[in-house]
């Protein structure tokens, strides 16, 4: 069952951007300062003093569950923008100075895979984070000092700055690289990491509340962390956190573990202040400009510019999804239905460099994200919201899940999933998979078109695919909410040992409703591929050219 809502150009929604430019620091500020909303969309934080457990009492994730419980059940307080004038409205120019010295990154003296340095507040981040270590059940806060940073030529002088200013986040190195990050906390609940192509891309958050209503969008905040001394020679670092907003309070638990695709495992508990209208837990957010099968911003010399290509469900049921990214002309909200989720996760499937030709950013070496839920999450729905953009440096994708059962105060909302990061997910479809998805107009070539027409050509590879006999009776099953399908077909495609569907979709007269298509190919009444997806927005009437001759 699938939810869809086109927002028109007069509605003012809140959605977040981030920025996809070269410089790594500069893509994680903007992007997870979320400043830039489709309206008014306004970030809020709260910080406290440094929290630890009382004398006598170790630090665990039971005790900072029960702190968060209790924080829920008092007042919220903000305390944005609370900074020493001398790193108040800096530039972006002068922030990029500010960097962490590499000797004095945490663990670095001792025998760890990891290290972890700190980010300066200014800029976009102008609220504190109080970081603590955590050694054998005892925190110890990480007081800010002026030697851990060189300020270059900002004219900041860090000996007049306050022993209690705080940090803004914070990343880690694994020892396999110590110049590369292998994952980064910085602004609002924001974090990112990669695989073993080390290439940042595609963001996840703690939590999101109220994306895409017709209201500002609210932003949570881990407002501490504990980062956990790692083991000598492990190769799994643990980190806490504290998160807090007006509407709820949550701990977190984050098991980190680098390699070919980094994964982590998350616990969370969520308590709510209030109720919230939509609740989005594991959120991801990328962005989608121009693809093979979305060409409405075609001014770029790049064929591709994208983190991310389409979203990928498999259902409770055992179903496949596949959902092509789009950059629409109007916000587009999506709710795919289901229970109890086997995963889900905003994919670059796309992994060829001449889709792109980007050697600047490298848009085919960007990570997919997967998320497996662990447990069972009941009913609710993955929601997908698509933002129209203009340019690469914002965000305009965002997938999270949304439980169907009201979210009410005072109430404690557990949930535990591993997340992957990589160019390769952890599992994928048995059956062969989409691997294009292309669009142009319908119509047969060298006749006149007398009517308008959309051409849809779907590429599946893999499976069982390779294996079917040149006369195997394949065909495509197509459903559509609306229009006329026609010219149908299925045909070998030997240059990927797979299949291609082709079919052109005419829409209804003087309608720009979107429509919903849903296509698998089967051979003998058996499914041989996973489900694509798509919504296809008609354009207007007058719009409409049949590019005749």
């Amino acid at each position: 069952m699938e939810l869809n809502l086109i927002l028109k150009k007069n509605d003012k929604p809140s959605l977040s951007h981030v920025s996809t430019l070269s410089s790594l620091l500069r893509h994680i500020a903007i992007g997870c300062a979320f400043a830039i909303g489709l309206a008014t969309s306004q970030l809020s934080y709260a910080i406290t003093d440094p929290v630890s457990p009382p004398a006598g009492e170790k630090f665990s994730y039971a005790w900072l569950k029960g702190y968060a419980r209790a924080l829920s059940e008092k007042a919220y307080i903000s305390h944005k923008g609370e900074l020493p004038k001398s790193i108040k409205g800096m530039s972006w120019d002068d922030y990029q100075q500010l960097q962490f010295k590499k000797d004095k990154a945490l663990w670095r003296n001792d025998d760890s895979q990891f290290r972890a340095e700190l980010f300066h507040l200014g800029l976009y981040f102008d609220t504190p984070v109080h970081i603590s270590e955590l050694k054998d059940g005892k925190t110890t806060p990480i007081e800010y000092s002026s030697k851990m940073f060189d300020y270059g030529k900002t004219g900041i002088d860090g000996k007049t700055l306050p022993e209690d200013l705080g940090y803004a986040g914070f990343r880690m190195q694994f020892h396999t690289d110590w110049k590369r990050d292998v994952i980064a906390f910085l602004g609002a609940s924001y974090f990112r990491a990669v695989g073993k192509e080390m290439q940042y891309g595609l963001s996840a958050r703690g939590l999101a509340v109220d994306t895409a209503m017709p209201r500002p969008e609210e932003f949570p905040m881990f407002t501490h962390f504990w980062l956990e001394q790692p083991k000598p020679g492990s190769d799994i670092t643990t980190v806490y956190a504290l998160l807090d907003s007006e509407s709820v309070t949550g701990a977190y638990r984050f098991d980190i573990q680098p390699g070919d695709r980094l994964k982590v495992k998350v616990d969370a508990a969520l308590y709510p202040r209030k109720a919230i209208e939509r609740l989005g837990i594991a959120p991801l957010t990328s962005m989608y400009m121009i693809g093979e099968n979305d060409k409405r911003t075609d001014w770029d010399w790049r064929p591709e510019i994208h983190d991310s290509d389409g979203l990928s469900i498999h259902m409770g049921n055992g179903e496949w999804i596949w959902r092509p990214l789009t950059n629409p002309r109007n916000l587009r909200f999506n709710a795919y239905a289901d229970n109890n989720p086997k995963g889900f996760g905003l994919m670059q499937r796309d992994r060829k460099f001449d889709h792109y030709q980007d050697d600047g950013v490298f848009y085919d070496r960007r990570p997919s994200l997967w998320i497996e839920p662990e447990g069972n999450w009941g009913k609710g729905s993955v929601q997908l919201v698509e933002i129209p953009t203009l340019d690469e440096t914002f965000d305009n994708i965002v997938a999270f899940w949304n439980p169907d059962k009201p979210v009410k105060p005072g109430e404690e909302l557990l949930y535990s999933y591993k997340m992957y990061w990589g160019g390769v997910p952890p599992v994928e479809p048995e059956r062969a998979k989409v691997v294009d998805t292309f669009t142009g107009i319908g119509g047969v070539i060298g006749q006149h078109r007398q009517y308008y027409s959309k051409r849809f050509v779907i590429d599946f590879a893999g499976g069982s695919l390779p294996m079917l006999a040149d006369d195997a009776q394949v065909k495509p099953v197509i459903t559509t909410s609306a229009g006329k399908v026609e010219i149908t077909s299925a045909r070998p495609q030997h240059a990927i040992d797979g299949y291609r569907a082709m079919f052109d979709v005419v829409p209804p007269d003087n309608s720009t409703d979107p429509i919903n298509l849903r296509v698998y190919l089967e051979a003998g009444g058996q499914p041989l591929t996973e489900t694509w997806i798509y919504q296809w927005t008609p354009p207007p009437q007058n719009e409409r050219d049949l590019h005749n001759p």
